[in-house]
Order: C-alpha cells, then structure tokens, then sequence
C-alpha cells in the first residue's frame, strides 16, 4: 500500500522563499521523522525554530495501536507541516518484539530495571529502517537534514537512540548517496535531544510554546486512547513531566 499525504496545516503557515540581499531563497527543508510522542515533536518544532521547512514523516509499521499515528497527524498539522507523509512498513510479519508482536508489554518496571538491558519493546533495527526511508525522502526533497528526536538519557536502552549509532548512520548515508556522492549536499543527521533528560526536553517544548496534550506515548494504550500509566514509555514521561515541575495532561488508567 502507498504512503499517503495528509492536508496542510493553516497553522504555523510555512514560508517557502525568503528574500535575502534582494534575492528570493528557497527555504531549507527537513525530513522529521515523527512518532506523535513527546521527542519527535520537540525535534520538531525545533527544526522549525531553526527555519526548516518541515516534511513529517511517519509509518504504519504494525505496531500494536493506531494511536500513535492520530497523534502524529495533530502534531503535523498543528505544527504546519509543509507535508506528512505516512509510510506502510510490515515490520509485524519479523517481529520479535513486543511492539510489533503478541509478547507482553512489561509494565511497573523500576529505574534499574528499565536501565538493566534493552527490553522486549525494542523494534529490531527500527531507527535504521526509518532512517533509510527519512534519507529516500531528502534525497528527493533535495534536502540535506533530517531531524531525529533520539535520547540516550532518560530512555528504554534502545542500541539505535545512541549518538555513536547517528553518526555512523551519517557517514554511511554520505556514502550512499548519489547527492552525496556527487558532492551536491552533506548529509545532517540532527539529534537535538540525545543528551537532554526528558524534563529537559518537556521545559524546552513548553518554552518553545508545545501544547503536549496533541502527543502520545504509551505502549499499551486502552482503545479510547488512555495511557496505561504503567509501561516503561509511560513511566518516563510522567518522571519528566514530575522533574519538570509541570502537569502531565495525558490520561492514564492507572
């Protein structure tokens, strides 16, 4: 099935040529990749405040809930991305984890825990596959940046959320590229985040002006969309939100 591209926003109206010295520039883009979480739409809205032109990109990949996929249609347009692009990906059919699968989500988990080795809720080369598909879309975008919102401090132990990981993805997408090759434009892998807390990440986003109740983060949601407050994703953004100081509008079963 193809990808399909949602509506623009009226908000956040992007501009598309600027005038600088009396001659119009086109706006430099990014492709954002977008979860509906609380990272990737920080990630975004920076790329935003940086000037990018956003292209939002998510994917249908056969995880657990469609929730995920609403939320990143609000953040996309809320946000006036210039396009969201949303990409069909069987990642069910390997599995392996329980995200994609029937394996139980490990709930109640404590810090240590969470931190003792990657969970059965990470996606076998996940951000390496989304990645890919990120770096088809700027080569054809003829845009150089793409915007991730990895973290490496207050997440699951994922092996693809590292900064090592990002830049060894960086080099090889300049190698593997015919714009890169050809030495039309350089590759940027932006990672905004990956050394922020997740408090960090939630006062930037309320200073940026982010209305967190658009986003979504539990892995177990119930059908009418409630978080169960009790996985790993959960336990982290009610931890940031608390360190934060803030209140979390999400709603939580438990």
């Amino acid at each position: 099935m193809p990808g399909r591209l949602l509506g623009r926003s009226q908000s956040w109206t992007p501009i598309r040529e600027r005038l600088r010295n009396g001659v119009m520039m086109r706006t430099r883009r990014a492709v954002v990749l977008s979860s509906g979480g609380i990272d990737s739409t920080t990630a975004m809205v920076m790329a935003k405040t940086q000037g990018y032109e956003v292209y939002s990109l998510s994917f249908r990949y056969g995880q657990r809930h469609a929730i995920e996929l609403k939320a990143a249609e609000r953040v996309a347009q809320a946000l006036g991305a210039r396009e969201h692009l949303v990409l069909d990906i069987d990642l069910a059919s390997i599995g392996g984890s329980a995200l994609t699968g029937d394996l139980p989500v490990p709930k109640a988990r404590s810090e240590g825990e969470m931190r003792s080795g990657i969970p059965v809720t990470y996606v076998p080369a996940r951000n390496t596959i989304f990645l890919s598909y990120a770096l088809a879309w700027a080569e054809v975008l003829k845009a150089s940046d793409i915007f991730i919102g990895v973290n490496a401090i207050d997440y699951s132990g994922y092996p693809d959320c590292r900064r090592e990981y990002i830049d060894a993805f960086e080099r090889m997408a300049n190698l593997a590229t015919k714009a890169g090759v050809e030495g039309r434009t350089t590759i940027k892998i932006h990672t905004p985040l990956v050394q922020m807390t997740k408090a960090d990440i939630i006062r930037r986003g309320v200073e940026l002006g982010i209305d967190y109740s658009m986003t979504h983060s539990c892995y177990d949601p119930s059908s009418d969309g409630t978080a169960c407050g009790l996985c790993d994703s959960c336990l982290l953004r009610r931890k940031g939100f608390r360190e934060a100081g803030l209140p979390d509008p999400a709603r939580y079963s438990a």
